[in-house]
Formats: structure tokens, C-alpha cells, sequence
């Protein structure tokens, strides 16, 4: 009997709460991980240092901090290694865990905060495939947004010196995983639609790419459903109900990515992102936009949900580039090669030219 080498043994979150008002048993989570004299780092969005309920309801015990991070731009791998360095600088032991609290941008630094914490070096040390040595501290995610499947992944996503690439390993994942529909409230309209439109493709990319299997089959198509219904079905959902929905479609496309790969609309974004400094979301919207030639009926769908919820897509963004910052964006973009093959399949070099590519960012 033959025996296939090739099925992946990848994590999972080994534990998540789910349900609106669930916030509030984080005190009694993080206590059963306590170690005395250790303290608990919450790494908080800084768009709720000066309003909103989410920072009043951190329980501070014994040395505890919260540290406001900027998700403005694209997490970077000098801010996850000036971030280690002051709590090391500031604290005698390691912290008992790291609490993200935020979009996924802020998920990102809080998992590579816990891996470099652990890990000597330089965060750009370890940006690509299973680089990570040593296992991170314990650590959270409690998303404020949903759709980026940041809170399931196993992979970090940090602009460096010269790629913008995730940290992927199988240290990555959160420990523990909080979902309360409650703390999606008041998000602007705009970035609730990029970012759900980052598991809307996240779906696409997956249930179209040549690594699909039953097992990323039943997480993407249950995920690319309940997009369709938050994003494109009337209905008589609450805004909890819908944020509820999304954030289940977050998770379950996370998953189906987990065991696949995403696709042309990522490595097309991440080139963006490094150049132009253009967040996630919003750059896979630019992109998927002008991918009807790859993701035919997604696209449709997408065209369909921008119309619906009048929200203006930008165009024109790389019309202004310097030919330097185009081989850059064309650089990053051609160096995911996962996501190429998932895309194309593995002659996808003959097919995603670096001419190919040229032309289809200058349509952007």
C-alpha cells in the first residue's frame, strides 16, 4: 500500500469563542495563562486610543499594558522589531502572552510579535516558508473587522526591506481566538466592504485555484455563501445577525486558504501594497476588478456588490509610476510563487510574463 507524502499537517486555532458579548470572558481566559510577574501586552488599534468602549473593557492586572499600534499603513518588519525591543527593554521576563485587538493588520503585528519575542533576529529574517524555529508565546486575536481571515491563518503578512511577504509557519496561528459580533460595530462602510471583499476573493481564488481539494472545497463555498448573503441577497438580518455572518465568512475562507492558496488578485495586491503603500483590502478590490480574463463569474459578482453598495473603486493608481517602482511591484508580485501555481499551475512562468504582468498593472 502506497502512502501520499504529499497531504499538508497544517494548525488550527486550537481554541475560539464565538458570540455576541463574548469579549468579556477574556479576563478569565487569560488568567488560566498567567505566570506571575509576566505580564499581558495588548497590542490595540490606535482608532480606539481616544473613543469607543473596547480599551474601558481591558482588565489591567499586576504589570499589564496596552500598546496602540498605527494599521494606517501596512504592518512592516521595523515596526514588529521596534515593538520587541521596547517590551524586552521594558520587562525583566517574557510577557505571559500577546492580545491582538483590531483588523488584521494589528492581528498581524500581535502573531509577529509573539514569534519574534521567541525568535533572534530580525522579523525580515523570517518573512517566506516554515523559517521559524522556536514556538511564539502564548498569544490572541480578537478581531474589530472582519474578512481577512488574519484571525485563522497561519501566516503574518509584513512589508520588509524588500518584499512584502507573510511570516508563514505553523507557529503563527493564534492560541486562542475571540469572535464577538458586538465589536464590529460603527465600522465605516468603505472598509467594511474592502475588507469583506478580501474574503469574498480570498473564496474565488481558492475554489477556482489547481490546489483545490474536498477539504478547502467545504470551508470556501460555505464562506463564498455567506458573502452572497451579506453582501449581495436583501434580507431582514440585524446588524449583529449580518456582522455575524461575516464574521463566520472570515473564518471559514481563512480555512479554505489554509489548506489551498489564494491567487492573481494577492500577488497582483502585494506588489501594490510594497510600492504604493496600498492597504489589503482595498488594493485586492483594484485588482480583482480587472481580473475578469482569470475570475470570470467572480468578477461578475463583484461588479455585481460594488454597484449594490455604491462604493467607488480607484483606478489610476499606477499611472504615475516611475519604471524602478514598476520592476519592484512586478518583483514582489512574481516572487509569490505559491500563489501563482494555485492560480495557473505549474508552467504558470510561461503564462504571467513579466510583459503580462506590466500591462495589467498599467490598467490600474
Amino acid at each position: 500500500m502506497s502512502v501520499n507524502n504529499e497531504y499538508r499537517n497544517f494548525p488550527m486555532v486550537p481554541r475560539v469563542v464565538f458570540g455576541k458579548g463574548s469579549f468579556n470572558q477574556l479576563p478569565s481566559i487569560l488568567e488560566l495563562q498567567r505566570e506571575e510577574g509576566a505580564p499581558f501586552i495588548y497590542l490595540v488599534d490606535d482608532a480606539f486610543e481616544n473613543h469607543g468602549t473596547i480599551v474601558e473593557r481591558i482588565v489591567l492586572n499586576e504589570n499589564d499594558k496596552i500598546l496602540f499600534v498605527s494599521a494606517e499603513e501596512e504592518p512592516k518588519t521595523s515596526q514588529v522589531d521596534a515593538i520587541v525591543s521596547d517590551i524586552l527593554k521594558e520587562f525583566d521576563k517574557l510577557p505571559s502572552g500577546i492580545i491582538g485587538i483590531g483588523g488584521g493588520s494589528t492581528m498581524d503585528l500581535a502573531k509577529a510579535v509573539s514569534l519574534m519575542l521567541t525568535n533572534k533576529g530580525g522579523a525580515a529574517d523570517y518573512q517566506g516558508w516554515d523559517l521559524i524555529k522556536t514556538k511564539s508565546i502564548y498569544h490572541v486575536g480578537i478581531p474589530t473587522i472582519s474578512g481577512t481571515g488574519a484571525e485563522v491563518s497561519r501566516t503574518c503578512v509584513l512589508s520588509g526591506p524588500v518584499r512584502k511577504l507573510g511570516i508563514n509557519s505553523d507557529y503563527t496561528t493564534f492560541d486562542q481566538v475571540i469572535l464577538d459580533p458586538l465589536l464590529l460595530d460603527g465600522v465605516p462602510k468603505n472598509q467594511w466592504f474592502y475588507t469583506g471583499m478580501d474574503c469574498f476573493i480570498h473564496c474565488v481564488e481558492s475554489l477556482e485555484g489547481t490546489f483545490l481539494n474536498d477539504f478547502s472545497q467545504s470551508y470556501g463555498e460555505k464562506a463564498y455563501d455567506l458573502c452572497l448573503e451579506v453582501y449581495l441577497e436583501d434580507n431582514d438580518y440585524t446588524e449583529a445577525e449580518k456582522q455575524g455572518k461575516l464574521m463566520m465568512a472570515s473564518w471559514h475562507g481563512g480555512m479554505s486558504i489554509a489548506y489551498s492558496q489564494v491567487g492573481v488578485a494577492h500577488a497582483m495586491s502585494y506588489g501594490l501594497g510594497f510600492v504604493l503603500g496600498t492597504k489589503h483590502g482595498i488594493g485586492n478590490c483594484i485588482v480583482f476588478n480587472h481580473l475578469q480574463d482569470y475570475y470570470p463569474e467572480g468578477v461578475a459578482i463583484f461588479k455585481q456588490m460594488v454597484a449594490k453598495h455604491q462604493v467607488t473603486i480607484p483606478t489610476g493608481i499606477c499611472a504615475n509610476l516611475t519604471d524602478e517602482q514598476m520592476e519592484t511591484m512586478i518583483n514582489v508580485a512574481l516572487s509569490l510563487e505559491p500563489l501563482w501555481e494555485n492560480a495557473l499551475g505549474k508552467d504558470w512562468k510561461t503564462i504571467m510574463t513579466r510583459e503580462k504582468l506590466r500591462t495589467m498593472y498599467s490598467k490600474m
